[in-house]
């Protein structure tokens, strides 16, 4: 618990000035709702009508006050496990036919509740793959904006019917975009440029120890920064939410995608009555939640290398091109790489790893993977000479690596 403080010390984490942090909850315009399988079933793991009225019934209200909130939901594959009778972790198919089952029955759900409001409602099923092509991440975002723009509220889920995130044994190297709501929706936020963003799951907020096995663990209420010591603890001592996909861990990334991206983000309690419109009103006295502000502001482009994309090969650098990537800002030369992972194609997105392995950048290559290894560790003066062809002299250009 002591090392924790310390933690909690080194980044800021509780402020003084919570009304202030609370005026950014309050004032949010553009909000993405993320509702989570916990909160969205009984204790007889059938969806709970009541609940899921009830987020209706608030986000209506924040609706008709003027807001733009956006829906991220789970609940497919349970709902359709459920109408078929089966357990949905016997394999991928099954899987993937519960989803195709249970989405029609979630999406007639959220579509009657609203109705009943006036409001329209726009279903979007989205997979890996719209994010990582950037034409498709480019259209979405204007799908979505205009969407809004007509006054309709879209309803978004990952497409487990045909999802792809069982491609992680597909090499070392590649890595999916996303692989469970938490991290779409901080993708869906980031894309639209959103306010903020509330996950909604079943716990209180972060806290500095599982509350499902410690009843002293005692939750955080603002997070200035999430550092690497403090990700590491997490990751160690909080144990992922049974039910769900992801647990506190894909939570604090999906965090760390929207607070980079210049937004504030809110992990709550889905089982509070009405969470909801508690969060928003000015009048709340208790401290709901956790709160994570925000850190800086990439550009969307970076943005979409760093987060949204999937990665398809891993290059490792020497400690002199990481100084000049981290430090200095510049482009990734050739000469400081010292092993390739994967397969790639220019344009693809990869992974920029230290000598010890560990990711601190990612980045568009100008060359091939079969072409880069050829020229790695060599000076771009030679590449003409070794491919028969120039494009750049560095294999990944500055403006086309994000930081991490």
């Amino acid at each position: 618990m002591k090392i924790f403080y310390n933690f909690l010390l080194i980044i800021n984490c509780i402020m003084d000035n919570y009304n202030e942090v609370r005026k950014k909850i309050t004032d949010a315009r553009r909000i993405v709702f993320k509702f989570g399988t916990n909160v969205l079933r009984n204790d007889f793991k059938e969806i709970s009508l009541s609940r899921i009225y009830t987020f209706i019934e608030d986000t209506a209200y924040l609706k008709k006050m003027g807001k733009e909130p956006i829906i991220v939901t789970s609940g497919a594959v349970g709902l359709g496990a459920k109408r078929l009778g089966t357990d949905s972790s016997i394999s991928m198919s099954v899987k993937q036919a519960c989803a195709a089952v249970g989405q029609s029955r979630l999406m007639s759900i959220y579509e009657d509740g609203f109705d009943k409001y006036g409001i329209v409602t726009a279903q979007i099923l989205l997979t890996e793959e719209d994010f990582t092509h950037r034409r498709k991440y480019l259209s979405l975002h204007d799908t979505l904006n205009t969407l809004i723009n007509m006054g309709t509220i879209p309803v978004i889920n990952q497409n487990d019917t045909v999802s792809t995130e069982e491609l992680d044994f597909y090499q070392d190297a590649f890595e999916v975009s996303f692989s469970d709501n938490d991290k779409l929706s901080a993708l869906v936020a980031s894309e639209l440029d959103a306010d903020l963003l509330v996950v909604l799951s079943d716990i209180d907020g972060l806290f500095n120890d599982n509350p499902k096995v410690n009843p002293d663990a005692e939750k955080i209420d603002v997070v200035e920064k999430i550092t690497e010591d403090f990700e590491n603890f997490t990751k160690n001592a909080l144990s992922p939410v049974s039910g769900g996909r992801g647990g506190i861990k894909t939570k604090l990334e999906a965090m760390k995608v929207v607070t980079r991206s210049g937004g504030t983000a809110v992990i709550a309690n889905g089982k509070t009555p009405h969470i909801v419109r508690r969060l928003f009103d000015e009048n709340e006295t208790e401290k709901l939640g956790t709160i994570f502000l925000p850190t800086e502001n990439l550009a969307n482009k970076k943005r979409w290398i760093a987060y949204a994309t999937n990665i398809q090969a891993r290059l490792t650098v020497n400690d002199g091109a990481k100084k000049a990537l981290t430090q200095e800002y510049k482009s990734l030369l050739p000469i400081g790489i010292i092993n390739i992972e994967g397969d790639c194609q220019k344009g693809d997105i990869v992974s920029i790893v230290d000598t010890q392995g560990n990711e601190f950048a990612r980045g568009m290559v100008n060359y091939n993977c079969s072409d880069c290894k050829r020229i790695m560790g060599r000076h771009s003066d030679d590449i003409l000479t070794i491919l028969g062809y120039k494009n750049y002299d560095a294999v990944i250009t500055r403006d086309n690596i994000a930081l991490l």
